[in-house]
């Protein structure tokens, strides 16, 4: 629970009250490497904390096709946000890449200490703006940038990433083929 508590804490200070009553929400679960953790046309009702492990988030178009939309990583929350916010069936997968330790609590009862817990509330505004951010920096590379930058970006963002995961998975998150990944990869090992 440490590492919840931690990663809480550094987006906003969490009383020791709060933390009681928020911890004891949470339980420990495991994933196998390919179980999934929400699958798409299912209503959200999890959040987890990913002590250890890689999860991709992805869609699935129409002709089985797969576009990796983001990796949690360890010491992470991980879930269908917008599932979780609207109570509408989820849009895209959560798949282990790897096994995978997790704590997770019921998205509803945590949000009920809102009212109670001011400083619990701040901590959900502050990672909902968190989450903002980095999605509109995501869409802005995607269209903005060149292959090579993205990479680059890619790498700052998910350190030793490259040596857990396939590479097609990488190579779908940026956007590109798996050809074009490993001769940008290449490229950057000659320098």
């Amino acid at each position: 629970m440490d590492g919840l508590y931690k990663y809480l804490s550094s987006i906003s200070p969490i009383q020791a009250s709060t933390w009681g009553l928020v911890k004891d929400l949470f339980t420990e679960t495991r994933l196998n490497k390919g179980d999934y953790f929400l699958e798409e046309g299912v209503t959200a009702r999890k959040i987890g904390f990913l002590k250890d492990g890689v999860i991709r988030a992805f869609y699935r178009n129409g002709e089985g096709s797969e576009y990796n939309k983001h990796f949690f990583t360890s010491n992470n929350l991980v879930g269908g946000y917008s599932s979780l916010v609207t109570k509408t069936p989820n849009k895209i997968y959560l798949q282990a890449l790897t096994d995978c330790q997790l704590l997770t609590a019921n998205y509803h009862d945590l949000i009920m200490l809102y009212d109670d817990h001011p400083d619990f509330e701040r901590f959900g505004r502050r990672l909902a703006e968190m989450f903002f951010v980095h999605k509109e920096e995501r869409e802005v590379n995607i269209v903005m940038l060149g292959a090579d930058k993205r990479y680059l970006i890619f790498q700052r963002q998910f350190p030793n990433l490259e040596q857990l995961i396939p590479q097609y998975h990488i190579a779908s998150y940026l956007g590109i083929t798996p050809t074009q990944l490993s001769r940008i990869r290449r490229k950057f090992s000659k320098k």
